[in-house]
């Protein structure tokens, strides 16, 4: 068990889990996550592997005897019949017969209709009013031969969910942790493992579980597919709903105006809407018109009268183009149906989750580490939409005057909620509250761009904040930063037909040849790069600086692990491709010996040392002993020193494995951690 595990169990007793337990009870249960966890969290919430052993079985043989297979369902009815009382796990609905002014339940597995529910249980659990709601429910059977009656009676009826949690414990629990522990306990506790994320992607992912703790928030991420889009909101919280964008009408989401009845949005926390993207998807321009003033004003009409509800609203869809298509021919909010691709409608947006940026789902990316029990989580988040901390980034910084009243909405909501997620307790420090900041800016700033694309109306803003000395710091987006003769441009009109906007070429880390470019000008300079950032490559930086160069020395302590070796191969490849076919290259490397693994440290550079020989490259290597050296740098025999802040290990996890992945056999397609890099010109 690892050191964070171990801390986390011993702070959350009881309430954490092993997050690969899921997968191992699920069987063929077609069940959310939320519904194993809490009866994992029964059984299994405990580091003691006899104890979890015992557990898992246990619940395994709940599932196995009280959860209904549809299949199944004749042979549960007879088991009730038999037994004249039986407990089912099923999804159950219930609606009003005002025939016989009676409130009558519907199992969805069990496929039975009409069993009466009392008038306190709904009160109790509103939420089987509006849709299905996973419970444990006793059925008992009782034949009547008046054929009015139904033989089903729900005796009793408990939604899966936690009862009851201490909120003032949480907290003071969160103080035992540092920022990075916090964070990862949480990515845990979403089921990954945090091993596979840079800070980023980390942030992005919570970024998912701000609708759960801040009320009324409009999220949009559009992205590829099978980057784990709508799996929070389906399987992580029994106070969200995840509903296909094309089944939505304006009774089931607002109100139904004949009968008064209050849809979604009255009873749910987080409204989901699932496969959002589509041009071609029918939509009502109705339910956008009442969509808008809801997001807007929290509010919508039924008759005469005016309604309020907090429901958030996400909405998540696939795209079919790349970022740089996207820019250049539309915008980012191309693959939206037209009703929807309204810029009034898209201004309500509060945070645009760039989903491009999310790896597409892997089984290494999933955690067996130790995680909050998803119920207990998403009880703790529900209970911090009553709190506010939206103001706490004013003690150190000020937003532009630039900013709009909705755009400072925008921000403010994020920051709001990222910070009751990360730092409950307060207590943030300036570059932590600064951190959080930077990331609510820009999730807002990339809505507000595509909006002056798609209407001329919307004027520049200046995306900044200021310090307290008054130093001003600019916003910009990742992909503004990646493709800025895409990202500033307008897009064509029907006039323009034909005239191909010129790509800026200065763009950091991309190979020369891609973008057509002159002979670059080679220059003392210091490169910072975002967290995700694509189109790096190690040719597209340093290839123009070790042309020419016959002798090359590298130092880089961690070249030791299999894929640290392979970035050195990489880089020398750079080498390859840069050298005349003639020319002989040495290339020496000063690195330290791996502890557990030098043997195949060893083995590895004699092959590359052979592999080199056959392309001009003398290869020879040095094992540091001293254990000093932590500075990592590039050093040419004919005048430059290239520093690296993280050597050669730049890229983000990707499947090395797959031998038809694009990353895996160009660097421009991996996403890159955040790195600098220093060109220093010697005499």
């Amino acid at each position: 068990m690892s050191t964070l595990d171990q801390k986390i169990n011993e702070h959350f007793p009881g309430l954490v889990v092993r997050k690969d337990l899921v997968k191992t009870v699920k069987g063929n249960a077609i069940v959310p996550s939320y519904v194993l966890e809490y009866l994992l969290g029964q059984y299994c919430a405990t580091n003691d592997e006899a104890t979890i052993k015992t557990g898992i079985e246990t619940v395994k043989e709940i599932l196995a005897k009280h959860y209904v297979h549809r299949n199944e369902a004749g042979l549960v009815r007879s088991n009730i019949k038999e037994k004249g009382r039986y407990k089912v796990i099923d999804k159950i609905s219930v609606a009003l017969n005002e025939k016989t002014d009676a409130y009558e339940a519907q199992f969805s597995n069990l496929g039975i209709k009409k069993v009466l529910v009392d008038s306190g249980t709904v009160k109790a659990h509103p939420k089987l009013l509006v849709s299905g709601v996973w419970c444990i429910a006793d059925i008992e059977y009782v034949f009547s031969e008046d054929q009015n009656v139904s033989p089903w009676i729900l005796s009793t009826l408990k939604p899966i969910q936690l009862s009851h949690f201490d909120y003032d414990a949480y907290v003071a629990a969160r103080q035992q942790f540092s920022t990075d522990e916090w964070i990862d306990l949480l990515i845990q506790s979403i089921g990954f493992n945090p091993e596979m994320f840079g800070r980023r992607s980390k942030l992005t992912q919570l970024v998912r579980l701000i609708p759960f703790c801040e009320r009324n928030y409009n999220l949009i991420e559009l992205g590829p597919k099978g980057t784990g889009k709508s799996h929070v909101y389906s399987e992580f919280s029994p106070h969200g709903i995840l509903v296909s964008g094309g089944e939505v009408t304006v009774p089931k989401l607002f109100v139904n105006n004949s009968s008064g009845k209050i849809g979604l949005v009255g009873y749910w926390d987080c409204v989901a809407f699932d496969e959002f993207a589509g041009k071609q998807k029918r939509v009502d321009k109705a339910l956008v018109d009442i969509m808008k003033n809801y997001m807007a004003n929290k509010s919508f009409s039924r008759g005469v009268e005016t309604l309020g509800a907090e429901a958030s609203m996400v909405f998540v869809g696939n795209t079919r183009h790349t970022v740089p298509y996207m820019l250049k021919h539309s915008d980012l909010f191309d693959e939206l149906p037209d009703k929807f691709y309204d810029s009034a409608f898209l201004d309500r947006i509060h945070f645009y989750i760039p989903g491009w940026e999310v790896d597409i789902i892997r089984g290494e990316m999933f955690s067996d580490g130790y995680g909050f029990v998803v119920d207990y989580l998403a009880e703790i988040l529900r209970s911090m939409r009553n709190y506010d901390y939206s103001d706490q980034y004013k003690e150190h910084f000020t937003l532009s005057s630039d900013i709009s009243t909705r755009d400072r909405d925008g921000i403010n909501k994020t920051f709001s909620g990222l910070m009751k997620i990360l730092f409950p307790q307060g207590g943030a420090t300036r570059e932590e509250v600064e951190e959080v900041l930077r990331f609510a800016i820009e999730g807002r700033k990339r809505v507000k761009d595509q909006l002056q694309r798609i209407d001329t109306t919307y004027g520049e803003v200046r995306f900044s904040y200021q310090d307290q000395q008054g130093q001003e710091i600019l916003v910009t987006t990742l992909e503004e930063e990646e493709y800025p003769g895409y990202y500033h441009q307008t897009v064509s009109t029907p006039d323009d037909e034909g005239v191909e906007p010129e790509p800026t070429a200065d763009v950091k880390g991309v190979e020369p040849e891609e973008l057509n470019a002159p002979e670059p000008v080679l220059e003392e300079k210091h490169l910072t790069f975002q967290e995700n950032q694509k189109g790096i490559s190690f040719d597209g930086l340093f290839g123009a600086y070790l042309k020419g160069a016959s002798k090359i020395t590298v130092t880089d302590p961690y070249i030791r692990l299999f894929y640290q070796i392979r970035n050195f191969m990489e880089f020398l490849e750079a080498i390859v491709k840069n050298k005349a076919e003639e020319d002989e290259v040495e290339v020496h490397l000063v690195t330290v010996r791996d502890e557990f693994k030098g043997d195949l440290q060893d083995e590895s550079f004699e092959k590359i040392q052979e592999s080199a020989r056959t392309v001009g490259i003398d290869f020879t290597w040095a094992f540091d002993e001293s254990g000093t050296i932590h500075a990592r740098h590039i050093v040419t025999d004919h005048g430059w020193k290239i520093s690296l802040d993280r050597g050669l290990d730049i890229f983000q996890h990707y499947e090395m494995n797959e031998a038809f992945a694009f990353a895996n056999r160009l660097q421009q397609f991996r996403s890159s951690k955040a790195f600098e890099i220093t060109f220093i010109k010697q005499s």
